[in-house]
């Protein structure tokens, strides 16, 4: 399945079953595009989780991975979806990994090129965690 904005193959991954209420719909299969970061429901996904890595090095592998990914998709509407980003961040923080760390290296990695400014929403990120 590809993305409909820039057409790159998105990765989908189920969402494990304590994080859909962090998400629109308490979605059960999602999928994220490694270029855009765009953040879509999808029908299918397999059962395992993905290789994180293949958004960025920077994401983490496994339910924290997933946990990040679900985040990063989340930071285009910030504004409407504060609460929930800000549980998963912290979340991924208690899991080990720096979310901030990993914003900056999306920001950093040329790849990567989401609709959104990815260094604002580091700072709104900061204040959100650390306020």
């Amino acid at each position: 399945m590809t993305c409909p904005n820039c057409g790159i193959e998105r990765l989908a991954f189920a969402v494990p079953t304590d994080l859909r209420e962090h998400l629109p719909d308490d979605a059960e299969r999602m999928a994220i595009c490694p270029r855009c970061l765009d953040l879509a429901p999808v029908e299918d996904a397999p059962a395992d989780l993905p290789d994180f890595a293949g958004i960025s090095d920077a994401v983490p592998d496994g339910e924290a991975g997933a946990t990040m990914a679900l985040a990063i998709g989340l930071l285009d509407s910030l504004a409407l979806y504060r609460s929930e980003i800000g549980a998963l961040l912290e979340r991924v923080e208690r899991a080990g990994t720096d979310p901030l760390l990993v914003v900056d290296r999306l920001a950093a990695d040329p790849d990567v090129e989401p609709r959104f400014d990815l260094d604002r929403r580091r700072t709104q990120i900061e204040q959100l965690l650390y306020g």
